[in-house]
């Protein structure tokens, strides 16, 4: 399909404001009710007060004074500590990142203008989305907390030490630690949802830039588009290798000290007592997995383009071919019944072929060969072939089987508690 054929990812906006700013604003309202935004001294101070009451303090009381008897939460600890560690790798991600880059930088907003206005239409829609997004991981678990609080408290209210009227103090002790518990795992999936929408730009830049191989471009042209993606996927990957793989750390250190003290002698594993255990894994395997599954895409999309630079080689060279005014016409006839450049016998697979993008379609690719040497085609696929792009932490590259591996293991583990807990084998 020709870019000024392609089908906008959005309708055009009514409005005329500025949809970064707007999006900006909508991020930092998002981020100011959940003590975040750090944005001047005063609100930087409100937030650093609040991670220690919300993710320190309410944690330490509630283990220490509200789950004294062993019996009764006896896997406390360490859904506080899985809990705790995810708000603080999170917290200071985004505060370090926010002061040193400032929010619209680290979102990168300032590269917006220099893309086409596709891409702006789709990345703001896509911040727009990711409130939504967090919402959707952020709620069921919440819902399940809340019904475990209730059941806990309900059954366990003679069991703790209450001053004054047992029913209030219960009530106020349940909302504290339903508090702490929602600010310390939406703090932990704002991160990975940022992350996401970043991996999405570089997505779409990347379709965008897939177009550049149907027109008449010089070589040097895509070279430079190429770098420049690279580039701003080795800065994506510097500013946020240390958040994916100390939470692959943290996450998979929970993931086996769950199992490790639900299979030892003499453990009570009833969903009364693991059923918080269960909750803490299933946030932060999941929020783990979405930022492997970003990451893992835009890798996946960045070493597509190799083939369809490739693929636009190959059609080029037969185009060039099947017109060499040096070619005798029965050679030329036979190439092109050999090699058709159409698409007609395509037409039939319409409805299986939609979904596929620009880099990783099967249809021919409507070049314009006669612009660009064979010497300087076949340079550019070498130097491709040699240079993928993609996300990478400290050298290692985050493709799709580095998602599997995970995946498989922190499935497992996952499963093996849940089976521990309701009794799913």
């Amino acid at each position: 399909m020709a870019r000024g054929q392609a089908a906008p990812l959005l309708p055009a906006r009514k409005s005329g404001r500025d949809d970064g700013d707007d999006e900006l604003r909508g991020l930092r309202s998002c981020l100011r009710w959940m003590c975040h935004d750090q944005s001047d001294a005063g609100l930087a101070v409100v937030s650093w007060v609040a991670f220690f009451v919300l993710a320190v303090a309410i944690p330490a009381v509630s283990h220490f004074v509200l789950s004294y008897r062993p019996d009764r939460r006896p896997y406390d600890l360490v859904v506080q500590l899985s809990l705790s560690a995810a708000a603080a790798l999170s917290f200071l991600t985004l505060s370090s990142a926010t002061r040193r880059y400032g929010l619209r930088r680290f979102l990168l907003l300032d590269k917006l203008p220099s893309q086409s206005p596709r891409v702006r239409l789709a990345y703001t829609a896509q911040l727009r989305r990711s409130f939504r997004l967090l919402a959707l991981f952020v709620t069921p678990c919440f819902v399940a907390e809340v019904a475990y609080k209730s059941w806990w408290y309900a059954f366990s209210a003679d069991r703790i030490p209450f001053l004054g009227n047992p029913v209030a103090t219960g009530c106020v002790a349940c909302a504290l630690e339903l508090a702490s518990w929602i600010y310390r795992t939406a703090s932990f999936f704002v991160v990975c949802v940022m992350f996401r929408s970043i991996c999405h730009l570089q997505i779409l830049r990347l379709q965008e830039f897939a177009a550049v191989f149907q027109e008449e471009s010089e070589v040097m042209v895509v070279l430079k588009e190429h770098l420049r993606v690279r580039r701003q996927l080795r800065v994506i990957s510097h500013r946020f290798r240390g958040f994916i793989l100390l939470g692959l750390i943290m996450v998979t250190a929970s993931q086996f000290a769950a199992v490790f003290v639900t299979t030892r002698p003499h453990s009570d594993d009833s969903l009364f007592n693991t059923g918080e255990l269960a909750i803490c894994s299933f946030a932060l395997v999941t929020g783990l997995l979405i930022c492997l599954r970003g990451a893992a895409k835009i890798t996946h999309k960045a070493q597509a383009l190799t083939s369809h630079a490739a693929k636009w080689h190959v059609c080029a060279t037969i185009e060039t071919f099947a017109v060499d005014p040096e070619t005798p016409s029965e050679a030329i006839s036979k190439a092109s019944s050999e090699f058709p450049v159409t698409n007609g016998d395509e037409d039939s697979d319409e409805e299986e072929g939609s979904e596929e993008d620009e880099l990783e379609g099967t249809k021919i690719v409507q070049s314009h060969a006669h612009t660009i040497s064979f010497q300087k085609r076949q340079a550019l696929v070498t130097y491709l072939e040699n240079n993928r792009a993609g996300i990478t932490i400290f050298g290692f590259t985050v493709d799709r089987s580095w998602l599997h591996t995970v995946f498989m293991l922190e499935t497992t583990l996952f499963l093996w508690l849940l089976g521990k807990t309701i009794g799913i084998s």
